[in-house]
């Protein structure tokens, strides 16, 4: 294989993180010698870690799912007993707050708890045959190796996503994490492993490594890679796709969303202000479901936006370590550029500064969060998905109106619309409503619970992960015909003599 062969090239050291503040950007020594990085420790990191992980290759036969789950509640399991060290590096990698860290973690055990008791049901019907004498049955059976290449913004929860629903349905995994934050791919492949090892299972059952594009067009291209499933950007994830596609392979993408808030003339106010603003700057703006329009129909316009203006001056900005701190620093300084890059192109196509705008004087890539008001609902910058904290509030007069604006752009991922109208909302959750995979109504954009399925349409890519049925993404399925009479009979009531 060819994994061995960068083994050495991609190991990683425990440096300073731009996110998180001065006494990091200062620092002349490495994190894990300091004292109060001294939990870095329990996650098995060390001043050098090879960015390479396949166990060692051997085999135990066929597990069955009922026990493969087994192994998966015990990776849960281990989870939690590292959540808080586990969380505060995701704090320290990504640049998000301490307790969004700790909960992408618990997105991680949750799934894991959802894939163990969904191990004792995955399977296919028995279906009835118009043949006598004949079975008709659906058989389904793992892929094989799932490629799994995450995001920046999510380092554990979407590879756990994956990697537990994979492992449940008999598959092996492997990993590529973002570049940025390669010490959080090691630290979880460091628990799962330890988990298979007690089970006398080969670790290559989850392997992982560090590294760049040149990395994710590796697995992209290799036909033994039964499932890809990307999380990107939808621009790179047009190149994934193209890749995947010629060689007839199976892909699995989530990808962009531009996604909106409609709030109508009979909607809570008290429900809609802290759900945008918790949309829209949670994690700094950088979701895949943050809210970047907020459409507010003409009579609660102005009312609408003083408030989430008033409540975003109260925002606690700071250090993601801090628990009073509920916006963090964006992850680069490239998204910082492209923060400044949207403001001056809203400006330029009409748009009207109502709070934010810069960068805040503090060390690190701090950006105010910014609220634009003015423009035009198919202006190029609301049409266009930039990584940041920006919110764009746009005016509507009709449902139609604002549902028509909802569906218009090219990502199809999250949307909600905040009203007391019944009828309103299920014409919403119908064929002529939101066309995004995620339709809500009177809850924000983001905060997706683990039991449903995850993904959009459209630009989004069309993948599914975590709940529901998306459990069949990760296998392959037969239709079985098994004839145990005497006779032959033909379907159609074909006559062959």
């Amino acid at each position: 294989m060819w994994i061995p062969r960068v083994a050495r090239l991609l190991a990683v050291r425990v440096k300073q993180t731009p996110s998180v503040g001065a006494a990091a950007l200062n620092m002349s020594t490495l994190l894990v010698n300091r004292p109060q990085y001294s939990w870095l420790t329990e996650l098995g990191l060390s001043e050098d870690n090879d960015g390479v992980y396949n166990g060692s290759w051997g085999g135990q036969g066929q597990v069955p799912a009922p026990k493969r789950g087994e192994v998966v509640r015990q990776i849960g399991d281990a989870l939690r007993g590292k959540i808080k060290a586990l969380g505060s590096l995701v704090s320290l990698e990504m640049g998000k707050i301490y307790v969004e860290g700790v909960g992408e973690v618990q997105e991680y055990v949750d799934v894991c708890d959802y894939a163990v008791g969904l191990s004792r049901m995955i399977g296919g019907p028995i279906l009835p045959s118009e043949r006598p004498g004949h079975a008709l049955i659906e058989q389904w059976n793992p892929v094989g190796l799932v490629g799994i290449i995450t995001a920046f913004n999510f380092p554990v929860a979407v590879y756990g996503w994956n990697n537990a629903i994979a492992l449940i349905c008999g598959n092996v995994c492997l990993w590529k994490g973002a570049p940025t934050t390669p010490l959080t791919s090691v630290a979880v492949t460091r628990i799962v492993a330890e988990v298979l090892e007690r089970n006398h299972l080969p670790g290559a059952i989850c392997s992982m490594t560090c590294g760049g594009a040149d990395i994710g067009i590796h697995l992209n291209l290799f036909s033994f890679v039964g499932l890809l499933s990307f999380t990107g950007s939808t621009q790179v994830g047009k190149q994934v796709a193209m890749m995947v596609q010629e060689r007839f392979g199976r892909q699995l993408l989530e990808l962009g969303g531009n996604n909106a808030i409609i709030v109508f003339e009979d909607a809570d106010l008290n429900l809609v202000v802290p759900s945008a603003v918790f949309a829209s700057v949670g994690t700094a703006g950088q979701r895949c479901t943050t809210t970047r329009r907020l459409m507010l129909h003409e009579s609660v316009h102005d009312d609408v936006v003083e408030r989430i203006a008033k409540a975003y001056k109260q925002i606690r900005i700071g250090d993601p370590w801090d628990p009073s701190t509920l916006y963090g620093p964006l992850h680069t300084k490239q998204a910082v550029q492209q923060y400044l890059a949207a403001i001056e192109q809203a400006k330029q196509q009409g748009g009207t500064l109502v709070c934010g705008g810069k960068i805040m004087d503090r060390p690190g890539n701090y950006v105010e969060p910014t609220i634009i008001t003015g423009l035009p609902h198919d202006a190029p910058i609301v049409h266009t998905e930039t990584f940041v904290p920006i919110l764009y509030v746009l005016k509507f007069k009709t449902e139609d109106e604002a549902f028509a604006w909802n569906n218009e752009v090219k990502q199809g991922l999250s949307s909600s619309i905040f009203t007391k109208d019944m009828g309103r909302v299920f014409r919403w959750l119908g064929p002529k409503g939101s066309d995004c995979g995620i339709v809500n109504v009177n809850i924000p954009t983001s905060g997706a619970e683990i039991g449903g399925a995850f993904g959009g349409e459209k630009h989004t890519g069309g993948g599914r992960e975590s709940g529901s049925d998306s459990w069949k993404q990760y296998m392959r399925r037969s239709t079985c015909t098994i004839n145990y009479s005497k006779d032959l009979p033909l379907a159609q009531g074909i006559k062959f003599e």
